[in-house]
């Protein structure tokens, strides 16, 4: 049985190519691009020449990134690292936002994204005062895909003279786009763009002082101690290169196969729901299947050989609604027959062709 894989939103496959220039460097020979000597002195090019192709990438000078071990570690850096009295964010920020913001010594305000699926500008307007110090938002929503209006409340944070973090980590890799002058930070993951896990990235604008979080050694410019993991940030620099030549073709198919997908099942099963009313990334939709039970339907799907998800954990047995969907005021007997579904680079359309046939079984045999 061919397995179908519909949770890039997760996780995604190494691109053939990342795994190529990374085994370059796996090699018996020491690479510590502290050390002195030629062994460290070639590491330590390796190291350049990575920040420098993704600063050319990304349009940005390439000591303002940070290499981490993941998008939760670059958010943390970011937000600890930017001290700030009143903070302004969503109520459907990812757990490495709302879990790290919680432990912070600040008044947080989360502005509702309702069923729209993300904070609108003028929300934004209209809650900052004269104490707010600080924006914290996700570009796309890792469950309903809904964008936020980045550059719109970049140009408020920038007039305003407010830094603003943005959560970048589930729009890279879908589609082609400029970091504002107004936003400060930002945060990306390896392995959300065919990348390597265990490698992250921080953008910070160099005209902002960043706080270190893990310290020790001078390394990053001293405001992130380690010795870096050169594998992961050479696979990381290449599946950001290869984004130059795959968008935005790539962005344009993910999308076609996105709502083929969608209108399949619509028309076969007719009252299923889409979730977040916004413009969404091109390789998402979450979906409500009205009269299932959802933790069913994710179990079936995978002895299926359908692997999606619902993005919310299961305890005790049962599906637990995601905190999401209920911040956006969808009903919990909805948010649990739910099931996200995000799409790659990779996924074809015999692939999409087979999993509305499938998903279309599975429903009707679970309402009848």
């Amino acid at each position: 049985m061919k397995k179908i894989y519909l949770d890039n939103n997760a996780t995604t496959a190494l691109d053939p190519r990342v795994i190529e220039a990374m085994q370059e460097v796996l090699t018996p020979i020491p690479f510590n691009s502290s050390s002195i000597h030629s062994f460290g002195q070639e590491s330590k090019k390796l190291l350049t020449k990575s920040r420098d192709t993704i600063a050319h990438a990304l349009h940005v000078k390439p000591q303002e990134l940070v290499f981490t071990s993941g998008g939760t570690e670059a958010l943390n850096l970011l937000l600890r690292g930017f001290p700030a009295s009143h903070i302004i964010t969503s109520n459907v920020e990812h757990p490495a936002v709302r879990e790290t913001l919680k432990s912070l010594d600040a008044k947080i305000t989360y502005l509702p994204a309702g069923l729209w699926g993300a904070v609108q500008p003028h929300q934004l307007e209209e809650a900052l005062t004269p104490e707010t110090r600080l924006i914290v938002l996700t570009a796309a929503n890792n469950i309903t895909g809904v964008k936020t209006d980045i550059a719109a409340i970049a140009h408020i944070a920038h007039q305003r003279n407010i830094p603003f973090i943005v959560d970048g980590v589930q729009l890279l890799g879908k589609e082609t786009f400029h970091i504002p002058p107004g936003v400060s930070a930002m945060a990306f993951s390896g392995h959300k763009i065919h990348g390597p896990t265990g490698i992250g990235l921080a953008f910070v604008r160099s005209s902002y002082k960043l706080s270190p979080q893990i310290t020790g050694g001078s390394q990053e410019y001293g405001r992130r101690a380690g010795t870096e993991n050169l594998i992961g940030i050479v696979g990381l620099a290449k599946a950001i290169e290869l984004l130059a030549t795959e968008l935005p073709a790539a962005t344009k198919r993910m999308q076609t196969l996105r709502d083929k997908l969608t209108e399949g099942l619509m028309e076969n099963l007719g009252n299923i729901v889409v979730h977040g009313e916004g413009p969404r990334i091109c390789n998402t939709v979450h979906i409500g299947f009205p009269g299932i039970d959802g933790e069913t339907l994710l179990l079936q799907l995978d002895l299926a050989g359908i692997a999606a998800s619902h993005g919310s954990a299961c305890t005790s047995g049962g599906l637990e609604p995601s905190p999401i969907l209920l911040n956006m005021q969808i009903p919990a007997s909805l948010a649990r027959t739910s099931i996200r579904f995000s799409l790659s680079r990779m996924t074809t359309e015999q692939e999409i062709d087979t999993a509305i046939e499938l998903i279309t079984q599975l429903v009707k045999k679970q309402k009848f």
